[in-house]
C-alpha cells in the first residue's frame, strides 16, 4: 500500500473528534462519559483527547462537567452536526489549496488551468462530509460484549 501524503489527509485530531461524536451520540440522550471510558471506547489516547474534547465543548457540540458526576454528553447540536461542523470545530476550515482559502486570492488564478479542479473537489468533498450526519453515523454502531469502565453496562466502541 502507498504512503499518504500527510497534506491530503484529515489531522488525527479531526479522526479522534469524529469518533467521540459518533460515540456520544449512540448512547441515550443526557448520558455522560468519563474521560477513561471514553477514549477505551474509541480508541484514543487519553491525553490527546482532551484537547479534541475542549475544542467540541467550545463549539457547544458537547459540554463537560467534573467531579464524581461529571464526564461528556453530546449536545442536541452536535447529536445535529456534520462531519464537516465536526471537522472544522477541531482544525478550522477545510482547503485542498490555499487559492481556495476564504478572503485570499491568488494572482494566478484566472490563467491556471487547475483552480477549477481544485474548486470541483472542494466542493465535491465538502458536499460529503456536510452530507454526512453524526446521528446517522450513530446508528451504525455496533455494540461490544465488554463492561463498561462504571463496570454495570453495555457501550458501544468505535474502532
Amino acid at each position: 500500500m502507498k504512503k499518504c501524503n500527510s497534506s491530503m489527509q484529515l489531522t488525527r485530531a479531526a479522526d479522534y473528534g469524529i469518533r467521540v461524536m459518533v460515540y456520544l451520540a449512540s448512547l441515550p440522550d443526557k448520558k455522560r462519559v468519563l474521560l477513561p471510558a471514553l477514549a477505551e471506547a474509541t480508541d484514543t489516547p487519553e491525553s490527546f483527547l482532551s484537547k479534541v474534547l475542549q475544542a467540541l465543548a467550545r463549539a457547544k457540540l458537547i459540554a463537560s462537567w467534573r467531579g464524581k458526576a461529571g464526564g461528556f454528553a453530546i449536545l442536541p447540536r452536535g447529536r445535529e452536526a456534520s462531519m464537516y461542523t465536526v471537522i472544522e470545530a477541531i482544525d478550522g476550515p477545510i482547503c485542498l489549496n490555499v487559492c481556495l482559502a476564504d478572503g485570499r486570492s491568488c494572482e494566478r488564478m484566472d490563467a491556471c488551468p487547475a483552480h477549477p479542479v481544485w474548486a470541483k473537489a472542494q466542493r465535491a468533498m465538502l458536499e460529503v462530509l456536510t452530507k454526512a450526519s453524526i446521528a446517522a453515523m450513530a446508528l451504525n454502531v455496533s455494540v461490544r460484549e465488554r463492561p463498561a469502565a462504571s463496570g454495570h453496562s453495555l457501550l458501544p466502541t468505535i474502532r
